[in-house]
């Protein structure tokens, strides 16, 4: 039995033991210590990368120790406790094996993770390196900036102040003051010691001080004080100059010479703003190829390059002139080295250039760029000719500086020693008289039998001399010629020599080329679309001769046909001439009689033209041609009504409405009888015709305007309703019956007339928009925006709408609605109005002048358009721009808009032109909304 005793003196198991990790001693019982940096190793963010160099404590492990450590810390999910379960068991060659099987499996699927988990610790690096740069990189933009800061801003900057506090600011340092020069001077000697008297203190007896230098060889040994004075002086005057040099002459403060200072600056920063690690990259593999293989004249070159880039001219110009003594054969070496060197460096090295390489055009060309004198130049120039005297390069560049005289000389040698250049022998062709230059063209052409320049040359020669009856042969001879010696025709490269004969004024030319091509390599059945396409791109191109030329010989192909005349007579009437359209208008109608539009629109252009009577002979004979046709009865009667030939005009209409009896034939009989306040037979004429044609929807909106003028409103409303059951998709008929209740004070039934009408005519904007504006007509604001909401939900692509919308925004929110309005209806003419007036009323005149000449362009017949930009220019323009813009309206004659329908379809102003209707309209619109 063991004595109880022998329990107090046993050792504990743990006192042997290292403390565990983070293990503070006295911490349960509030004993807190304290860390130090060599306890937690250097501080870290919880977000850096981990390093190895401060690896956690490791517990070492007790291999003497038979007993498992059972602590949940020590818990593995796989493992266990303390590792492997096994390890205590004999390890045989069977678990060698395994071992072996689950290292090759874990090498294998780590093989397979490897390039993706490297490339994520690649991208890890380097955002970390983005988001914590290193100072010298944050401030590397700065620094290369201060080069472009001025002399002025440098010294404005302001000086930094003293940021410690006052108790530092207070601490005073020793103060040493220096000990004058006559203080030193004067102990300088009495601190000596001599032990034997000189012979001169022993004659004298110290009583007389022998003379300064007698003792020496020299006269005048200086003494000390003299010494230290102008060591003093001279101390003084080195830091007055210093201090000059560095001193600010503005402020005085300054000890810093802004100037020199960003000069050195501006010097110690490379001009090469890439990595240097790319750039010292560069050199080593450069610097290798060139060692490699230093024949090779690219590594050359971009080694120069690389030191021109990074601001080392002078060793780029050093290594690019080793360069040329490594391949002195090099054409692109040299030109490197002449481009690299200045002025007469350059001459050198270019002459050097020319010794090596003889029969290099460039090295020669360049040599003459190098040279300032025209009479330098011409030397190089005919140096090189001696030794490439077949270069047309060359002598292209020596004519050129050539008289015409001596380039006539050089030219005829030239065309010896080049005899298939073909700009040469037009060269010289261009500097010969008449008869030689269809010398110098015939010897061209044996030259040189493939090319057709020479041939159009040739034709363009014999125009330019009025033998235009040869012009046909030569360009027929050139096709016939160049099949024969195997070219291909190509039509598109023709018609483009016939634009550019055009543009040099060779008209006759132009046209006998598009009349020998225009059929070539086209079927039959392709041959009216293939030409129209390109007259049309011939017109875009501003090549109307070639434009007319080839409706002339459609015409002359296909003589029948209508759509041919009438594109061909728009082409007149919009780049060509009067008389040109008209003789164009004979010949059509001529050819197709039955074509209405030809005889109106050569009617029109004699009216146009004052010539009345002329108009009416054509529309007579169109009346032979066409004798019931309500588009010429209708063209009669208004030439006869513009003509204030009203009593011609109602016999013309009595006679139609016998003869060719149409609903639009009607609405002008009662039209004309309304415009001439015959009211009573206007009505009889309504009656008739809304019985004879009850679904033409213009009569009983005629039939209603008129009881509307006369003040009877019942009437109206009878009229319009009766109107809406025969035609209810008419949506001008619902417009004005919803504003005649609208008049009466009827608001009620205006909705409910525009609501009936939207469930008759879905998705039409022109309802919604008339609803919206009646709310705001009504003073409903709330109630039009909540409408045009259900508008744009209804209709989202209309152009009205949007436009509409613009200005019902407040205006800081105009402009994004301006915005969104575009991205919807991008061409829209009625969006790019309201974007006009919108930079209108932001005072931004030119852009809003750039978009309503935009707005005209893409629809001319929108009057309000046309209205708005008149306003305009009146406020913000000059007279000039005013007439040429109401010049244009004229031609344009807009029919549409809500405002301008409003003046224009007004029966009191029915006599109204459009010059007088314009300025009217102008007068009513708002501009500053």
């Amino acid at each position: 039995m063991a004595h109880p005793g022998s329990l107090v003196h046993k050792k504990k198991e743990f006192i042997n033991m290292s403390a565990p990790l983070g293990y503070v001693p006295g911490l349960g019982r509030g004993a807190t210590g304290f860390t130090t940096r060599s306890d937690i190793g250097p501080a870290r963010e919880a977000t850096d990368i981990s390093d190895d160099r401060h690896p956690a404590p490791r517990k070492k492990k007790n291999n003497d120790s038979d007993e498992e450590d059972l602590n949940d810390n020590n818990f593995d999910e796989f493992n266990g406790y303390s590792g492997s379960l096994f390890s205590r068991g004999p390890y045989e060659k069977d678990d060698e094996e395994a071992d072996a099987i689950y290292d090759a499996i874990d090498k294998r699927m780590d093989e397979k993770r490897k390039e993706r988990r490297e490339k994520r610790l690649r991208e890890e690096i380097e955002k970390y390196r983005q988001e914590r740069p290193k100072i010298q990189q944050q401030f590397s933009d700065l620094k290369r900036k201060l080069a472009e800061v001025s002399e002025d801003e440098w010294t404005s900057i302001p000086e930094v102040g003293d940021a410690r506090n006052k108790a530092q600011r207070s601490q005073r340092a020793d103060k040493i003051t220096p000990v004058p020069d006559s203080f030193l001077a004067k102990h300088s000697s009495g601190q000596d010691h001599h032990n034997v008297l000189d012979p001169m203190q022993q004659n004298y007896g110290g009583f007389q001080t022998p003379y300064p230098g007698l003792m020496s060889s020299g006269l005048m040994t200086p003494s000390g004080e003299y010494d230290l004075r102008k060591i003093g002086e001279a101390r003084n005057t080195l830091m007055d100059v210093r201090l000059n040099q560095v001193s600010d002459s503005v402020s005085g403060q300054t000890v810093v010479d802004p100037k020199g200072y960003l000069t050195d600056l501006q010097s110690m920063l490379p001009s090469y703003s890439g990595d240097v690690a790319d750039v010292k990259k560069a050199h080593l593999l450069l610097k290798s190829v060139r060692e490699t293989n230093p024949k090779h004249p690219p590594a050359w070159i971009a080694s120069a390059r690389l030191e021109e880039v990074t601001g080392k001219l002078q060793a780029a110009r050093n290594i690019i002139m080793k360069g040329c003594e490594a391949c002195p054969k090099s054409e692109d070496v040299w030109l490197e080295a002449a481009r690299l060197q200045p002025g007469d460096a350059a001459k050198a090295v270019i002459t050097q250039a020319a010794r090596h390489l003889p029969q290099s055009v460039k090295i020669w060309i360049r040599a003459s760029d190098l040279e300032t004198e025209i009479k330098q130049k011409k030397r190089v120039l005919r140096k090189a000719l001696e030794h490439i005297p077949n270069s047309v390069k060359l002598w292209k560049a020596a004519v050129e500086l050539e008289d015409p005289t001596d380039a006539k000389i050089l030219l005829s040698r030239s065309v010896e020693c080049c005899p298939t250049s073909v700009e040469l022998w037009l060269a010289l062709a261009k500097l010969e008289g008449y008869d030689n230059a269809r010398k110098v063209l015939n010897k061209a052409r044996e030259n040189i039998p493939t090319d057709r320049q020479i041939w159009i040359t040739a034709a363009k020669l014999e125009e330019a001399n009025n033998n235009s009856q040869m012009v046909d042969k030569i360009i027929d001879r050139a096709v016939k010629s160049l099949r024969a010696n195997m070219v291909e025709i190509n039509r598109d490269q023709w018609i483009k020599d016939a634009a550019e004969c055009e543009k040099a004024s060779s008209i006759s030319t132009c046209q006998a080329i598009i009349r020998t091509v225009i059929g070539v390599g086209i079927e039959d059945e392709d041959r009216e679309a293939t030409w129209m396409d390109d007259a049309e791109s011939c017109a875009a191109m501003t090549a109307y001769e070639c434009s007319r030329a080839i409706y002339a010989y459609a015409l002359s192909v296909f003589p029948s046909r209508k759509k041919i005349w009438i594109e061909a007579a728009y082409f007149e009437k919009n780049h060509g001439s009067r008389e040109s359209l008209e003789n164009l208008l004979q010949r059509a109608v001529a050819h197709c009689p039955k074509a209405e539009v030809l005889w109106l629109m050569g009617a029109k252009s004699k009216w146009l033209a004052e010539d009345v009577p002329a108009a009416r002979s054509i529309l007579a004979l169109a009346f032979q041609a066409n004798p019931n046709s309500e588009e010429i009865w209708l063209a009669a009667v208004k030439l006869e009504s513009e003509n204030n030939e009203d009593e011609r005009a109602r016999l013309l209409l009595a006679k139609a409405r016998r003869q060719a009896p149409t609903a639009r034939v009607m609405m002008k009989s009662v039209k004309l009888e309304w415009q001439l306040n015959n009211v009573t037979k206007a009505k009889d004429l309504l009656e008739e015709g809304v019985k004879a044609y009850p679904d033409f929807a213009k009569l009983w909106m005629m039939k209603g305007e008129i009881e509307e003028q006369l003040g009877d409103r019942e009437m109206a409303r009878k009229a319009y309703q009766q109107g809406l059951k025969k035609c209810n998709h008419a949506v001008p008929l619902w417009i004005l019956a919803a504003r005649l209740e609208e008049k009466v004070g009827n608001l009620t039934k205006a909705r409910a007339i525009l609501e009936k009408a939207r469930l008759s005519i879905t998705k039409c904007p022109e309802i919604w928009l008339e609803a919206v504006r009646m709310e705001e007509r009504a003073g409903n604001k709330n109630i039009a925006q909540s409408t045009l909401a259900k508008a744009m939900q209804d209709c989202p692509n209309s152009g009205i709408l949007w436009a509409d919308a613009i200005f019902m925004e407040a205006r800081p929110q105009r402009k994004t609605k301006s915005v969104d309005a575009l991205k919807r209806c991008e061409h829209d003419p009625h969006v790019l109005l309201a974007v006009s007036r919108l930079f209108w009323t932001e005072r931004r005149s030119n852009k809003a002048k750039e978009w309503f000449e935009r707005t005209i362009k893409i629809e001319p017949d929108l009057g309000d358009a046309w209205a708005y930009y008149y306003k305009f220019l009146q406020l913000h323009g000059t007279e000039e721009q005013q007439e040429n813009l109401k010049k244009r309206c004229v031609e344009a004659e807009p029919h549409h808009g809500q405002i301008w329908c409003s003046f224009s379809k007004n029966i009191k102003n029915w006599r109204l032109k459009t010059d007088k209707l314009l300025p009217m309209v102008a007068a009513t619109v708002q501009y500053n909304i």
